[in-house]
């Protein structure tokens, strides 16, 4: 069953989440979407899981039908959006994914959060985007304030998703698109500055529960060497390397998705 709620968080910006329950689950995810997506992001992997889960997907601030306030964001504010969504549900602790920016903020929730997190999953995400990044972030968010999110069309797409599957899928590429197009760009801008900024390798060795890396072939945006220096860095934790596909997993694989988490 998919339920949809909204909660207003400490700075009075409201959240949406949605849930999707069965009836007799036992285990908890929270999974936190990429840039510019949205909950819905996650429902091929929801609908790949077996009845054994219960899932949580937020709408970030500044996406989808959540509040757009005015920036600074932080990855840090973010995974305490995901604490205040948790609170709402009564869940105490779950297992806590993110794809690409939703990994840098299940990132900040495991530092930040600790008690909270009985697993974690980072897909196609990074740590650190690099000594560049908040010029190269910059420069992003500002093509979306100067010329509109329509002319970025075509890169995203080679980003999110290999050839083959963009050829034969052209209702999923369609949809992802449209989602894209409904974000504002003040808020893309505040969030790429986010993205900027962000930089949680040092924490990354403190990291103390179950974790699981997972990173397309493909994908240029957070490539295999970032996953890879992730997973060197956090004790105990896996790699898996999807093989022909790039940067949105959960779209292109999430029958992938979905077995690696029902193995937290």
């Amino acid at each position: 069953m998919k339920q949809e709620q909204f909660i207003t968080a400490e700075d009075d910006t409201r959240i949406r989440y949605v849930k999707w329950s069965n009836k007799n689950a036992t285990k908890r995810a929270v999974l936190i979407h990429s840039l510019a997506m949205n909950a819905e992001f996650w429902e091929p992997t929801v609908k790949s899981l077996d009845p054994d889960w219960d899932v949580i997907a937020i709408d970030c601030r500044g996406h989808g039908q959540s509040d757009k306030p005015a920036g600074p964001y932080s990855v840090a504010l973010f995974a305490d959006d995901v604490a205040s969504v948790m609170d709402d549900a009564g869940w105490e602790n779950a297992v806590v994914g993110g794809a690409s920016m939703g990994g840098c903020v299940a990132l900040s929730f495991a530092e930040n959060h600790a008690s909270r997190i009985s697993g974690l999953y980072l897909i196609d995400t990074t740590s650190w985007y690099g000594d560049t990044a908040i010029d190269d972030w910059e420069e992003r968010g500002q093509k979306a304030v100067n010329g509109g999110l329509e002319p970025m069309i075509g890169f995203q797409k080679t980003r999110w998703f290999s050839e083959s599957f963009v050829d034969q899928n052209e209702g999923i590429v369609n949809a992802a698109v449209d989602v894209f197009l409904a974000n504002k760009p003040a808020a893309y801008l505040e969030t790429c500055r986010m993205l900027g900024r962000c930089n949680q390798s040092h924490a990354l060795a403190s990291i103390a529960v179950p974790t699981k890396i997972l990173v397309g072939e493909q994908d240029y945006a957070t490539p295999v060497a970032m996953a890879s220096s992730m997973q060197e860095a956090i004790a105990g934790s896996t790699l898996t390397v999807v093989p022909n596909v790039r940067h949105f997993t959960p779209l292109e694989v999430p029958d992938k998705i979905a077995e690696l988490l029902a193995a937290f």
